[in-house]
């Protein structure tokens, strides 16, 4: 937190450096959180890139009230809601919502791994109700406490808990009748 605060402190006096640093430090977790919650990972690049660069035109003015970390996950999460909402809006009107679609495309985890294990996770992530999956993913991806996660869906502590519980609960469904098949 104090080195937040001092890369804060020396970005708002213009250093490249810190701006560099604090892109360091968060790219892959926000990758990760916005490719979770996307399940795109060009969404989830070109969603990142956009908070930083909107970060970086904010030097000189930025004042940091909370987490750093937390901040920026806030604003990727925001970002990835808008970005789901638009490429609903744009599948609705062209097929009518006749069709679901989902995208088959990796994420950084999955790159790693490569295990069938987490494909058949980020598949039952992606059936989840949108809001179930962003309670989850940012408490576990992004490491926000449910009080953030509730502030940021515009909803109570215990309705992101019961989010996050009830997400939990479908996902176990959902992965036990794949180990039944």
């Amino acid at each position: 937190m104090l080195d937040d605060k001092l890369l804060v402190w020396k970005f708002n006096r213009g250093s490249v450096n810190a701006l560099s640093r604090i892109y360091e430090k968060y790219r892959d977790d926000l990758l990760r959180l916005a490719a979770a919650l996307l399940n795109d990972i060009g969404d989830a690049e070109d969603i990142v890139q956009d908070v930083f660069f909107n970060f970086a035109q904010s030097a000189g003015q930025f004042q940091l009230t909370g987490s750093l970390k937390g901040y920026l996950a806030t604003c990727v999460a925001n970002r990835a809601r808008n970005r789901n909402i638009a490429t609903h809006r744009r599948r609705t009107n062209r097929w009518n919502g006749n069709a679901p679609v989902t995208s088959n495309l990796e994420t950084p985890d999955q790159w790693l791994m490569n295990g069938e294990e987490l494909r058949k996770m980020s598949d039952a992530i992606s059936k989840l109700p949108y809001e179930q999956r962003e309670a989850i993913t940012l408490h576990l991806y992004g490491r926000m406490k449910f009080r953030e996660i509730g502030v940021l869906q515009e909803v109570s502590i215990k309705t992101a808990q019961s989010r996050y519980r009830c997400g939990l609960d479908r996902l176990r469904l959902l992965l036990n009748s794949e180990v039944q098949k």
